[in-house]
């Protein structure tokens, strides 16, 4: 019997047929930021965790560059304002 793992999954978009790779932690706010269709977006930190049900941290500036498969881009992340901006590409 094959063994399951509890890690969120889902299909490539990019990928083909029956592949699958692991959905990211930030999957949830790109896909708000693609729902909500404004060309520019700045969210609080706070407006971030209420999405996403954490609080971001260091990995975000990673994960960052995700952003572009769901139509947006990072802009300016300020630390002292607690907002980032994220732009329609």
């Amino acid at each position: 019997m094959p063994t399951t793992t509890s890690s969120c999954r889902r299909a490539s978009k990019t990928g083909g047929i029956g592949r699958i790779e692991d959905m990211s932690k930030y999957e949830p706010l790109w896909q708000h930021l693609q729902s909500d269709g404004s060309p520019t977006l700045k969210l609080t930190y706070a407006e971030i965790e209420a999405v996403l049900g954490f609080p971001i941290d260091h990995s975000f500036l990673n994960a960052k560059k995700e952003a572009s498969a769901f139509g947006y881009t990072v802009g300016k992340i300020s630390m002292k304002e607690k907002t980032i901006v994220f732009n329609k590409a």
